[in-house]
């Protein structure tokens, strides 16, 4: 178990290290940009208009902005497309000690409500597992599994599966 937590560890900062570099993005439903638009990470703290310093968790230009992580099929692994988002919270939660998260484990309502709890739980401990691996105090995330209880989407086909099958990270205390 530690042999995978550490390669997954490895996996996460040597893609991090690569992700310089934006790709064309796959047509996935919450697919976000790694970076902002000059291709830089938000400065937290930054000044915004008028001088006052601007959350970067409600600048919807800010890659913070963006609080979900969506999976494959039966899948729990984070995508590499994620990774950025990952990294720019765990960014922040390093840089802001009083800030908390709760990570909800979603999934689509195919499988058995048991399946779906067990696999939403498996989601959001990957999420957890790869902030503590970037830094972040592990009493400072809660974890919840939803399984397929807390849908985005209420269609019952691929698109409406797609968005549900997510981990949302919340902040409860910024």
């Amino acid at each position: 178990m530690k042999t995978r937590t550490l390669l997954v560890a490895l996996s996460i900062l040597l893609l991090g290290a690569c992700a310089g570099q934006q790709t064309k993005e796959e047509a996935q439903p919450g697919a976000q940009p790694a970076a902002g638009a000059a291709g830089q990470q938000p400065q937290a703290g930054a000044a915004g208009a008028g001088g006052v310093a601007a959350n970067p968790l409600h600048d919807p230009n800010s890659i913070l902005a963006k609080r979900s992580v969506y999976y494959d099929f039966d899948r729990s692994e984070i995508k590499s497309e994620f990774r950025p988002m990952v990294e720019a919270h765990a960014g922040y939660l390093r840089d802001h000690a009083q800030a908390t998260v709760r990570i909800e484990g979603n999934c689509d309502e195919r499988g058995s409500r048991e399946y779906n709890l067990a696999l939403g739980q498996r989601r959001a401990d990957g999420v957890r597992k790869a902030l503590a691996l970037l830094g972040v105090a592990d009493t400072r995330i809660e974890t919840v599994s939803w399984g397929e209880e807390k849908p985005r989407a209420k269609g019952h086909d691929e698109q409406a599966w797609a968005q549900n099958r997510r981990s949302d990270i919340i902040y409860t205390h910024e």
